[in-house]
């Protein structure tokens, strides 16, 4: 169905109930605040940049208070917790701070292109529990889509901040080419408490020997995982694997039962003016908006499992949950056949490839011998709340 440019969806009447029941699901909610949809870098697969999102907004436009009316109408029973989110959202620092101090009590995540973290204060590093990190694997492949000497500058600058850093520093690889090695990606292993990786939802990346490559750079990083009982190896995606299986509960716990990237549930994506969206990679889509900061309101998320989506019938469902809601959106509900074929379906294979390996290497087995401080980092981790998990 065509959606016209003008469409707003009807705001729910709340005029005589100031306090509304939240349609956030469950008892968190992350509110990811786009600081500005402006950025210093254009990097070639920007997902930002689909519809002409990216740019298309400056600093914030909608005030605190406005703020403050949307979480006490919301979101007052629910722990808060805010990911700084662009664009590049370091361009506004000064909302970042003013956000800070306006909501001492909560938590807070960065995710950033890297290229100004040493001019951060101390005072926003000491309060962030963890950074995300947006680099590509190796020098050659991040520069190729980043720009030239932006690697570099990237690690100098994570290693000046390091010390001053409340939380963790988390890389958050868009996993983009299929030459990336694994010896790449371990190298960032090294200078990142974690590494997440996802594979980048792009037509052309997933030709047959492209997945058989991705597939030896999977195996080997399981293998480095189950090499020793005595330590995590900090890689996300493997992390989560071993856990979903291991304690199949907690692939559904923080997600009420639904989808493990947290937008059929409690994730809201403000926009620099106020509007809100489930999903980052799909506010060109005015069907999908839930809600708006300035006028007060918000519905329940429209980006929900569907029964087009095949999930439910693959092996891989019990842990992975439906991996990418937005991909399987476009790909099973929209009918975009394209996508489907050649993003979506090699993307589940790897998904599935990726929980075979682990599960031959008997993930109980060595859950059971890991000592506990182990366990403990593979079960508890608070990055899970703040990544995808699956890729």
């Amino acid at each position: 169905m065509h959606v016209p440019l003008n469409f707003h969806p009807r705001q729910p009447d709340h005029a005589a109930d100031p306090v509304h029941e939240s349609p956030v699901i469950g008892n968190r909610v992350e509110l990811q605040l786009i600081t500005t949809l402006r950025c210093n870098l254009k990097c070639t697969y920007c997902s930002a940049a689909v519809g002409d999102v990216l740019g298309s907004q400056g600093n914030v436009s909608y005030s605190l208070d406005h703020l403050d009316a949307f979480i006490a109408r919301y979101l007052g029973q629910h722990e808060v917790y805010v990911t700084f989110y662009g664009g590049e959202p370091t361009l506004n620092l000064e909302f970042m701070q003013s956000v800070m101090e306006r909501y001492p009590a909560f938590r807070f995540q960065l995710q950033t292109n890297g290229t100004l973290l040493d001019d951060l204060p101390d005072s926003v590093l000491a309060r962030l529990s963890n950074i995300l990190v947006s680099i590509d694997g190796g020098e050659e492949v991040t520069d190729g889509y980043r720009g030239k000497g932006i690697y570099r500058q990237v690690v100098k600058n994570v290693n000046k901040i390091r010390d001053r850093l409340g939380g963790t520093l988390t890389a958050r690889v868009t996993w983009s080419s299929a030459d990336t090695t694994f010896e790449e990606l371990d190298e960032l292993v090294q200078a990142f408490d974690y590494v997440y990786f996802q594979f980048v939802a792009m037509e052309g990346a997933y030709a047959p020997e492209m997945v058989e490559k991705r597939k030896q750079v999977l195996a080997r990083m399981v293998e480095e995982f189950f090499a020793s009982h005595d330590r995590v190896y900090p890689m996300i995606p493997v992390m989560g694997v071993v856990r979903n299986q291991v304690l199949p509960s907690r692939a559904t716990e923080l997600y009420a039962g639904q989808t493990q990237c947290r937008v059929s549930t409690h994730i809201l994506n403000i926009m620099p003016d106020g509007k809100i969206y489930p999903c980052p990679d799909m506010m060109y889509m005015p069907e999908m908006q839930q809600g708006d900061i300035v006028s007060n309101w918000l519905r329940k998320s429209p980006l929900q499992p569907h029964p087009a989506m095949p999930c439910g019938q693959c092996e891989a469902y019990a842990w992975c949950r439906g991996n990418c809601l937005k991909n399987l959106h476009l790909a099973y509900v929209k009918g975009h056949e394209d996508y489907r074929s050649q993003v979506v379906e090699p993307i589940c294979e790897l998904v599935r490839f990726l929980g075979r390996e682990v599960e031959r290497r008997d993930p109980r087995a060595w859950y059971a011998r890991a000592p506990l401080a182990v366990r403990n980092k593979v079960a508890n981790n608070e990055v899970y709340e703040y990544v995808e998990i699956m890729p």
